[in-house]
């Protein structure tokens, strides 16, 4: 190669060189940003939420998340939808249907977030099989009445063909970090949880007896919801958030470890700095470890982003045929148009 090619190829190599550095040390730009008001449950059946927050999928998809507020059960989340500071929200499919049917709140499901996420714990010398939840020294506790595990309680009773009377006459009702504590005191020998509740008790001790997927196979756990007005008036900021939400959902399912550790640490300081204090400090008292969210992610909460417009109706009907909602259907509370690949 003569003198002057040899110029020619190194100049190009440098012009290249300069143009990858420039790039890689150029600061990394966004599209503009549009405002959003998030609100999420405190358990870890939102681990696609925390982690597309963490890892930056909001801002990347050009939004600005300028609330993301924690609740600390799924009905406590359905009774702030009404109110004009939540624009979406990551929510168990059991109060959003009973925030729709009963408080008329307009949302529209427009994403899933995981299934199943829901088991009932027992304390082994007291309870050894579901029958003995019969016993009248067998102390029970769960979430809220018309809560996801209370539901699952009345489909336990239905299944076994337990005495219904006897079961839901001495049910203690009280938030999830309140029955851990009460377990590990020996107050109750029973409970119905969402996860990560159950995997934390079972790290304590206590046996899980069964889960969301032995009562209800392709239970919808938890779903994306979006107020109406922001579906008509911005569409684009829901297909940003679906996109977004989507993006969190698989990076979860790929790294798991990575994943888990975003959302112990999340949960850890919610529990602290976020919820009422008479549940921090309850909270307070419980540690929430990667190790813990691992385990819940990989055996009783399977993350992923499709809705079975079916399982859909089933937990309507199923709810109305309790007395807990009017009966409607599906297609009234569904958007799924938003979903890429649906």
């Amino acid at each position: 190669m003569d003198k002057r090619k040899f110029l020619i190829a190194l100049s190009a190599v440098i012009v290249i060189a300069l143009i990858i550095t420039a790039y890689i040390t150029l600061p990394r730009t966004y599209p503009e940003q549009r405002p959003i008001r998030l609100a999420v449950e405190f358990t870890d059946h939102a681990a696609g939420a925390f982690v597309a927050m963490r890892k930056g999928f909001f801002k990347e998809n050009g939004l600005n998340v300028t609330a993301f507020n924690y609740y600390i059960t799924g009905p406590a989340l359905a009774a702030a939808l009404g109110r004009e500071d939540i624009d979406a929200a990551y929510i168990c499919l059991i109060p959003a249907i009973a925030a729709y049917a009963n408080a008329k709140v307009p949302i529209k499901i427009v994403a899933g977030m995981h299934k199943y996420g829901y088991a009932l714990v027992v304390n082994e010398s007291k309870v050894k099989t579901v029958k003995d939840l019969e016993k009248p020294d067998v102390r029970i506790s769960c979430v809220n009445k018309g809560s996801p595990p209370d539901v699952l309680l009345n489909k336990l009773i239905e299944e076994y063909q337990l005495d219904k009377e006897k079961i839901l006459s001495k049910v203690q009702y009280m938030p999830p970090p309140n029955i851990i504590l009460a377990l590990k005191a020996g107050l109750v020998d029973a409970a119905f949880l969402p996860e990560q509740y159950p995997t934390m008790a079972e790290e304590l001790g206590f046996k899980v007896l069964l889960t969301a997927q032995d009562l209800w196979p392709d239970m919808q756990g938890s779903v994306l919801v979006v107020k109406e007005d922001l579906i008509k008036k911005d569409p684009e900021t829901v297909r940003m958030l679906v996109k977004a939400t989507q993006q969190g959902i698989r990076y979860v399912q790929k790294n798991l470890e990575e994943s888990s550790q975003i959302v112990a640490e999340e949960l850890q300081v919610a529990g602290k700095q976020i919820l009422p204090s008479e549940v921090a400090n309850v909270a307070g008292q419980l540690r929430i470890t990667p190790s813990t969210i691992s385990k819940s992610l990989t055996t009783r909460v399977i993350c992923d982003d499709r809705v079975d417009v079916k399982t859909v109706q089933d937990t309507i009907d199923y709810m109305a045929k309790l007395g807990y909602i009017h009966w409607f259907r599906a297609e009234d509370i569904l958007d799924l148009s938003f979903l890429e690949g649906s």
